[in-house]
């Protein structure tokens, strides 16, 4: 993107841009509608993702509700340096399974002039900030936080309830493995034994 300075020369600006949220709250099909949109405009896009993530297609971002589009697996953050070359637009999912370098990467491709889009979770299974989503955030020109539905009461969702037992922190799983739950229902999930309600005060 190209805009024009005070001297009325031509400067190609960059920026940061975080699409965040819980499981199930479209965070790849917003980055996919920006990225398609990007595509339609004539500008030079790239899409990556963790090579881990191989959910849905070996190559391709494919977001719940099967819009996909294609994408390079990379192993690491360094590797997208490398390999977004000449372009205007770079698009990252699933970027909460990258490691903190990604945080210096997207800074370096903004500096440089390139419209960074990055989608992923904002908080764990356990509701910790997730690798480096958060410093991302702090440092984006623009974050949008996108919330999915509660499974169990209706209301707006913003954490990834796992109900599959296991203990890593990195457990790639849809709906048989997670939950879309608000902050009240996921307290009840991660204590069902705990009541939220405020005991009475004893009669005097």
């Amino acid at each position: 993107m190209f805009l024009e300075n005070s001297r009325g020369k031509a400067v190609k600006k960059g920026w940061i841009e975080v699409i965040c949220g819980s499981m199930f709250s479209g965070k790849t099909e917003e980055l996919i509608r920006r990225m398609k949109r990007a595509q339609f405009a004539k500008q030079r896009v790239e899409i990556f993702k963790p090579s881990i993530d191989t959910r849905y297609d070996e190559t391709e971002v494919v977001s719940h509700d099967a819009n996909a589009i294609h994408s390079t697996p990379v192993p690491a953050s360094s590797n997208i340096l490398i390999l977004a070359n000449e372009v205007d637009v770079v698009g990252i999912d699933e970027a909460q399974f990258f490691d903190m370098g990604l945080i210096d990467v997207c800074n370096q491709l903004a500096n440089s002039g390139v419209r960074v889009i990055i989608a992923g979770l904002d908080m764990d299974y356990l509701g910790k900030p997730f690798g480096p989503i958060p410093g991302l955030m702090a440092c984006a020109e623009y974050v949008t936080k996108v919330h999915a539905i509660c499974m169990h009461c209706g209301e707006l969702a913003n954490h990834s309830h796992r109900f599959m037992k296991t203990d890593g922190l990195v457990v790639l799983g849809e709906k048989e493995s997670y939950e879309p739950l608000c902050r009240a229902c996921y307290r009840k999930a991660q204590n069902p034994s705990q009541s939220t309600e405020t005991p009475t005060k004893k009669q005097a």
